[in-house]
């Protein structure tokens, strides 16, 4: 059900920052006022025709006239200023600019409350819905598109952002969608009609991990009753026993916590090692129709649409522990081996990849010397990279990356690919072609995963460790204690009550939301991975996709060396990722860096790709400096929001912004 705040509602025992949409009024003007002006005079109107005496026009000529003046007075008011301060007292200019940026950002809402006059009712009209064939759809992501343009060998499903890639109306959800499950039942059954997905899809999908699912009714159910899921557990049993340990309970004690399931079928790998605290990310293609990814999310478990096509994934080098593909569709050996290559580039030193295929069954050789030809070339690329087969079972083998740099300057010479330079070698490479060359050797994060500490230990970083990224322990520790108490406002805040005349306050003494409220989080200015940490730490049952922007510092390394998940990303770009995504968008000072840029995007455009991404009735936290916030404010009607400000600290310039995406049922035809 939609719930519409008005803009002008009180807060009883919390201070209110909301704006007041009165300004607003003065649009409304009587329209019935005497027009029959001598129409003769329209062919001389030009450019000028606000000098036309009509009630509008004076309107606009007036506003003209406001923003002139005000402009007039804020130079006066600036260049007055500077010399006034430079004649001060250096002891007094501390608190006298701390007054003087207040005065600043109250000019520049100012500023936006009268352009937001001038533009009109026109300006703030709400959004329209997307026609139904986009409740799907992924801007960047438009396979027709690619083969018209003549890309091929793959690269059509290659993400492809360029002008007019996105998407500016309201994604509606399907006709019978329905609020997933909460965690984790959530995990084990999903409804049918929130993905796109045909009964055909279900029963006929080939993979090991596709497999363990059923169709009932209205539901899929993934539960671990079924005596397929065994298949999964045997399988991880088989792995774990492939490196020399007990079961896959001790991959924490081996240095594994991350992986990156490659062609994840539909999670079932990455659930089953969640209860064992592993996390996995899963990466597969876009598919239009039974999507590997889609399905995943929407059972709450980390995904995003990648792909090992042209171009580099948009990860640092070395950032995870085990690579997996069970019969994920990759041919290894295809363009000389270069997607081994990118394999190796994020894999940790002394990280496994894991591969399950039929090429790899040693029985099938002897039928097919084409597969055999194809797994020898699979198999002495490996060596020249450096890789030690470990074990081979059935149609499973096992690597491990070499944890000693030294091992590539041994080889035979003209053996494997060589060694990028340091200009090649990028730690954080954004959608970059594929390189032929080995990366990460330059890098000052080169650690065998043995040697560093097991989870959750690593989440903790010392003083040394944090000197690789160039960060003292002292901002780290601020950052961890500031998002504790970020998480605990934030967790008290999210009810529905925020939007009644009697909202909720942070520490009120009404029951906080329970910790399964939340699955899939979104941060999309994550800096060091603080709210993720802080989430985890509150016993709060969420994963988190720490989103490092392009535009920013860049710490996506320290984040995935923590032992989380995330990804780089630029904000004018739509993320990769299914419509009805996320339950939780968190954006702590996105809009200071965003428009601290000279941005080829609007922040409306940015609104509207986290409708995209949000799932109904999800939440949206904005946290930013308080003209911002009050900006971001006035968007909200036209998104069709429910949102209020709220200070949380009474000395601060910064405020939080809540918001709730309503539940628009689209009407059955």
């Amino acid at each position: 059900m939609s719930r519409h705040l008005p803009l002008h509602r009180g807060v009883s025992g919390l201070r209110n920052l909301s704006n007041s949409n009165d300004f607003w009024d003065s649009e409304v003007k009587d329209k019935t006022e005497k027009e029959d002006l001598d129409r003769n005079r329209a062919s001389d109107q030009s450019y000028l025709s606000l000098s036309v005496g009509s009630p509008r026009s004076r309107h606009k000529l007036t506003v003209l006239f406001l923003k002139l003046s005000l402009v007039v007075i804020v130079i006066l008011a600036l260049t007055g200023s500077f010399w006034w301060t430079l004649s001060i007292s250096t002891l007094s200019r501390g608190h006298i600019f701390h007054g003087y940026r207040q005065l600043q950002e109250q000019l520049v809402l100012d500023l936006w409350d009268i352009g937001e006059l001038s533009l009109g009712a026109s300006r703030m009209k709400e959004i329209d819905f997307c026609p139904e064939e986009s409740e799907n759809h992924i801007p960047c992501f438009n396979i027709s598109e690619n083969l018209a343009l003549r890309y091929s060998d793959s690269s059509e499903y290659d993400r492809q952002c360029g002008q007019g890639s996105r998407q500016s109306c309201l994604v509606l959800p399907p006709v019978n969608y329905k609020i997933p499950l909460r965690w984790p039942t959530g995990r084990d059954v999903i409804w049918v009609a929130n993905v796109k997905i045909t009964g055909q899809e279900v029963f006929t999908s080939g993979s090991l991990t596709k497999r363990m699912m059923m169709l009932e009714e209205e539901q899929i159910s993934f539960r671990s009753a079924s005596l397929m899921f065994d298949g999964v557990e045997d399988y991880s049993h088989q792995i774990a026993e492939m490196i020399g340990l007990r079961n896959e309970s001790n991959f924490i004690q081996a240095g594994v916590r991350t992986i990156l399931d490659i062609g994840c079928g539909y999670g079932s790998f990455g659930a089953h090692l969640f209860s064992k605290q592993l996390l996995t990310m899963c990466i597969a293609n876009y598919e239009s129709s039974g999507s590997q990814v889609q399905l995943t999310l929407e059972r709450g478990l980390p995904a995003m649409i990648g792909s090992f096509n042209a171009k580099q994934l948009p990860y640092p080098s070395l950032s995870f522990d085990m690579l997996h593909c069970a019969r994920c569709g990759i041919d290894w050996d295809e363009k000389d081996g270069i997607f081994l290559i990118e394999v190796d580039r994020v894999l940790k030193p002394g990280g496994y990849f894991v591969w399950t295929s039929p090429l790899t069954n040693v029985q099938s050789f002897l039928r097919n010397k084409e597969k055999q030809k194809r797994w020898n070339f699979v198999r002495d690329f490996a060596e020249n990279l450096c890789w030690e087969l470990m074990s081979q079972q059935e149609e499973t083998v096992l690597w491990k990356k070499t944890s000693k740099k030294n091992c590539y300057n041994s080889r035979k010479p003209g053996s494997g690919p060589p060694i990028c330079s340091k200009g090649q070698d990028v730690e954080s490479p954004y959608y970059r072609p594929l390189q032929n060359c080995i990366g990460g050797t330059h890098s000052r994060r080169w650690l065998p995963i043995e040697e560093r500490p097991t989870w959750p230990s690593r989440s903790n970083l010392n003083k040394n460790e944090l000197a690789l990224y160039g960060l003292h322990s002292e901002e780290l520790n601020e950052d961890t204690a500031n998002s504790r108490t970020a998480v605990r406002n934030y967790w008290s805040l999210l009810s529905p009550l925020i939007f009644s005349d009697h909202p909720k306050r942070p520490g009120d003494e009404d029951p906080s939301p329970p910790y399964n409220m939340l699955r899939n989080v979104l941060d999309m200015n994550a800096r060091y991975g603080g709210l993720n940490a802080a989430l985890l730490e509150g016993g709060k049952s969420v994963w988190v996709m720490n989103v490092v922007p392009t535009s920013g510092p860049n710490y996506l390394p320290l984040i995935l060396d923590r032992g989380y998940v995330g990804v780089l990303h630029d904000w004018c770009e739509a993320f990769p990722t299914y419509p009805r995504t996320y339950d939780m968008v968190h954006a702590d000072g996105l809009l200071s860096l965003e428009t601290s840029q000279h941005r080829r995007c609007t922040m409306l455009d940015l609104f509207t790709e986290i409708d995209r991404l949000l799932r109904p009735e999800g939440w949206i936290l904005i946290r930013d400096a308080a003209p911002l916030v009050e900006s971001a404010r006035a968007l909200m009607t036209r998104l069709k929001w429910d949102a209020r400000i709220i200070e949380i600290e009474s000395n601060s310039d910064e405020r939080l912004l809540i918001c709730q995406k309503p539940f628009f049922k689209k009407q059955a035809m």
